[in-house]
C-alpha cells in the first residue's frame, strides 16, 4: 500500500504510552506525535523511535519515518486522535483539538483515570470520544526509547467510528478489544493502577516489589479500601485478570511461595518494568497520583466513607515530587496501617 493511502493519526502526548504507540503503528499509518518541544527535541538527537516488548520485539523507527511536533494544528489532518497526556492536562488539549480537527474525526483518550474521555467530550461535541485503556507498563527507559514490560491488549469503547482503523491496530500487533462496559473498565484499571504509587515508593523492578509479600500487602489494603469505595458508589470494576476483583487482595496476601506459583499464570512481566508514576519521578515530573489514588479518596469524600491508606499514599508521593525518600516495604506497611 502507498504510503499516502495509509490513515492519518495524531497522537497527543509525547510520553512513554504516547511514544509506544506511535512507534508501533507507523508501518500501518501515518503518525504524528505531538509533545512538548524537549520531549520531541530529545526524541529527534535520539533519532526517532524505539520499541521492544517482553516477547523479545523490537524496532527502531527513524525520525524520517514519524512526524515528530510542538504545534497542536499537526492533529489538522488526522483520521484519528489517541490521547495519551496526563489526566491534568486533558482540558487544555481538549481546548486545543477543538480548534484544529477536523469535524466528525474520532478522538479516543489512552489515559489514566475514569473521567478523561468525558472531559474531552464535553469539549468536542462534534466527534466521537471513546474511551479508552492500556493494560500494560510502558518503560521510556532513555528518551526515545520504549519498552512493554507487561502483557495486555487495548481496549476501547465500541463505535462504528473506529471500524476503519481496527485492521492497523491488528496488523501492527496492538489488537483493540471493543467493549460495551468502559466504566467498569476503567474502574478495573484504576485498581490495578493503585500500585503505581507503591512502586514509585520503593524504587525497585515491579517485578521485584512483587515478590515481596509486605509490598502486596501494601498494595491490598489499597485495594481493599478502594473496593468499599467502589461499592459505596455502585461501581462494578470488571473482571481484567482471570481472578474477580475482589479476589485480587487475599490472592497478594498470599506466602511468597503459593503467590509467585500463582502470578506466574497469572501475570507476565519482565524484570525491567517499572510503573510510570516511578519514571515522573525519577524525572523530576508531576505524577498523576491525584488521577489514582485521588481518585479514591474523592469518591470516598463523595460518598462518606474512608479512604485513608489511599489518602496517605496521595500525601507521600506529593511529597516525593519534592524530596525522594527510600521505603522499605516494612516501613510503608507500619505507615498505612497506624
Amino acid at each position: 500500500m502507498s504510503v499516502h493511502a495509509l490513515p492519518r493519526i495524531a497522537i497527543y502526548g509525547a510520553g512513554s504510552v504516547g511514544g509506544y504507540l506511535g512507534a508501533r503503528l507507523h508501518d500501518n499509518a501515518r503518525i504524528t506525535c505531538i509533545g512538548r518541544r524537549r520531549v520531541i527535541d530529545a526524541w529527534r538527537i535520539h533519532g526517532g523511535l524505539d520499541w521492544s516488548d517482553l516477547q523479545g520485539g523490537h524496532e527502531h523507527v527513524a525520525t524520517r519515518d514519524v512526524e515528530l511536533q510542538v504545534d497542536p494544528f499537526a492533529a489538522a489532518k488526522a483520521h484519528l486522535v489517541l490521547v495519551t497526556v496526563k489526566s491534568s492536562a486533558t482540558e487544555t488539549v481538549a481546548r486545543e483539538l477543538a480548534e484544529v480537527i477536523a469535524p466528525g474525526v474520532p478522538v479516543v483518550s489512552f489515559q489514566n483515570g475514569l473521567h478523561n474521555a468525558a472531559t474531552l467530550r464535553e469539549a468536542l461535541p462534534g466527534h466521537p470520544v471513546l474511551a479508552g485503556m492500556v493494560p500494560f507498563n510502558v518503560l521510556q527507559r532513555i528518551p526515545g526509547d520504549f519498552h512493554q514490560g507487561s502483557a495486555g491488549e487495548l481496549m476501547v469503547e465500541a463505535h462504528e467510528s473506529l471500524a476503519a482503523f481496527l485492521p492497523v491496530f491488528e496488523a501492527s500487533g496492538l489488537p483493540l478489544t471493543a467493549r460495551s462496559d468502559m466504566p467498569a473498565v476503567l474502574a478495573a484499571k484504576l485498581l490495578l493502577n493503585l500500585n503505581n504509587a507503591l512502586n514509585a515508593l520503593s524504587n525497585v523492578p515491579l517485578k521485584e516489589e512483587l515478590s515481596q509479600r509486605d509490598w502486596r500487602r501494601c498494595l491490598a489494603l489499597a485495594q481493599r479500601e478502594a473496593l468499599a469505595v467502589f461499592a459505596a458508589a455502585d461501581i462494578h470494576p470488571a473482571k481484567l485478570t482471570p481472578l474477580p476483583p475482589m479476589w485480587l487482595p487475599r490472592v497478594l496476601d498470599m506466602p511468597d511461595a503459593w503467590f509467585k506459583r500463582l502470578a506466574s499464570r497469572l501475570l507476565a512481566i519482565d524484570p525491567v518494568a517499572r510503573s510510570s508514576m516511578w519514571e515522573d519521578l525519577e524525572r523530576g515530573r508531576p505524577t498523576e497520583v491525584d488521577a489514582i489514588n485521588g481518585e479514591i479518596v474523592r469518591l470516598a469524600m463523595q460518598h462518606h466513607v474512608p479512604a485513608p491508606v489511599n489518602e496517605r499514599l496521595v500525601q507521600l508521593i506529593h511529597e516525593a515530587e519534592q524530596t525522594r525518600r527510600a521505603w522499605s516495604a516494612a516501613e510503608l506497611l507500619a505507615e498505612l496501617t497506624l
